[in-house]
């Protein structure tokens, strides 16, 4: 009896508290580390215009390689290259003095879409205050950890190839000719949108903005073509699972040419320098070199993975959709779930909306204890008694309705009446016709 009794006791499933269960998911997810980024670069000039950003040393807090993060960027400029250049000098800081200081990464990772934003409008206005005219696409990619979150204005556009042969789009094109939404705000802020005319009244090429000519809604300068040319970012964070994936980032020399799906199979298989340049090349053979064509291909690879990501075997069925997993489509989601699926994504945050309120929000952080109150989007410090837009309080334009975001300069507030002036037109249109 006693030998059945050690043995029952020998093979009774012993009970594991809760808490020990959490903190061993949590040690085996902090073993998988980051992934290794691996990165490669090609391109072809017919204007000059491209330029790309590849910066894989910053850190969150300087100092500390824990903390480290990727950056990778294309600029297609047009009306010359200062845009582009400005842009590439400048957006990273202007985006990174945005966040708050001392944020853990979960909090830096959650106010980062929001800062992007706040990035690129302090951007376009310090270039504007230079008074050129040229302008520039914007496709700006901040890779931290698992996490991918991606702004963009303009043309330019970045896919994601996951592990399961999965191909998705993580920018939006604003281009008026596909973008029905982008069409009636510039038109409703007062732009024409229409073909180039020719003398015999014939219209020719794709749907542009007038006055300027500009096949763009949205970019990085452009002044003279007017306010309702946004610099106002759509951003979208993802997070992958520890299978990895490849982003594919170009300007439009590429995307003209080539569809997302038939970018990611032409460089399956291959590593990321080798990749870049067979995108470029497929893009030149069906139609030669008629635009400026830049490509960057990063592969996010686990640690202890092969660095080539292998070709599917076979094409996916409908069911892979499943494997990107919308979060929600609410534009301040966050996402808390861990990821259960091998090579599924997870989004975290969708919004691509022009207005300021629904971008900066009403809870941007603020100490304004001192009665000294921090610009929102340039980042300076004034007193409200200088013109700040307050809260519900009397520092407001007459011009527009109390803001109802978080504090602006006199500047900057210009700069977003200007901007939002087509959606208050817009709204008041919509609410006459019901």
């Amino acid at each position: 009896m006693s030998q059945i009794k050690d043995l029952n006791m020998r093979t009774k499933p012993q009970l594991v508290p809760l808490g020990t269960l959490i903190g061993r998911e949590l040690r085996k997810e902090d073993s998988v580390g980051k992934p290794t980024i691996k990165y490669g670069q090609a391109g072809l000039a017919k204007k000059g215009e491209d330029y790309f950003l590849i910066k894989t040393d910053c850190e969150r807090i300087p100092g500390n390689q824990s903390t480290s993060f990727s950056v990778f960027g294309i600029f297609d400029g047009h009306n010359g290259i200062s845009a582009a250049i400005f842009t590439k000098e400048n957006l990273l800081n202007n985006v990174l003095s945005a966040i708050p200081e001392g944020a853990t990464r979960e909090e830096w990772l959650q106010a980062l879409p929001r800062a992007l934003v706040a990035g690129f409008v302090r951007t376009d206005i310090e270039f504007q205050q230079k008074g050129e005219t040229s302008g520039t696409t914007v496709t700006f990619v901040v890779i931290d950890g698992w996490t991918v979150t991606v702004a963009s204005v303009g043309d330019s556009r970045c896919i994601l190839d996951t592990q399961g042969g999965v191909v998705s789009l993580l920018t939006v094109d604003h281009r008026l000719e596909e973008n029905v939404e982008e069409r009636e705000r510039v038109t409703a802020s007062g732009g024409e949108v229409g073909r180039l005319n020719l003398c015999a009244g014939n219209e020719v090429g794709p749907l542009r903005c007038w006055p300027g000519g500009l096949c763009l809604s949205r970019s990085i300068g452009d002044t003279d073509v007017g306010e309702y040319i946004v610099p106002v970012p759509h951003v979208k964070q993802v997070k992958l699972s520890n299978a990895g994936g490849r982003l594919i980032i170009a300007s439009d020399g590429i995307w003209d040419t080539l569809s997302s799906d038939i970018a990611a199979q032409a460089c399956r298989g291959l590593p990321a320098e080798l990749a870049a340049k067979l995108v470029v090349k497929e893009a030149l053979r069906s139609r030669g070199l008629k635009d400026d064509t830049t490509c960057l291909v990063v592969d996010m690879i686990p640690c202890d993975h092969p660095v080539v990501l292998p070709t599917p075997k076979k094409k996916q069925n409908s069911l892979t959709s499943l494997l990107f997993r919308r979060k929600s489509l609410n534009s301040t989601s966050k996402g808390t779930n861990k990821l259960s699926a091998v090579g599924a994504v997870e989004e975290l945050f969708e919004e691509g909306s022009a207005m300021l309120a629904e971008r900066l929000g009403k809870d941007f952080p603020l100490n304004s204890d001192s009665g000294i109150y921090r610009c929102a989007i340039c980042q300076v410090d004034q007193p409200p008694g200088d013109g700040l837009s307050v809260n519900s309080g009397p520092f407001f334009s007459p011009s527009s309705k109390p803001w109802e975001g978080p504090f602006l300069c006199t500047n900057c507030r210009k700069k977003k009446d200007a901007m939002e002036g087509v959606w208050k037109k817009l709204n008041r249109n919509r609410v006459g016709r019901f």
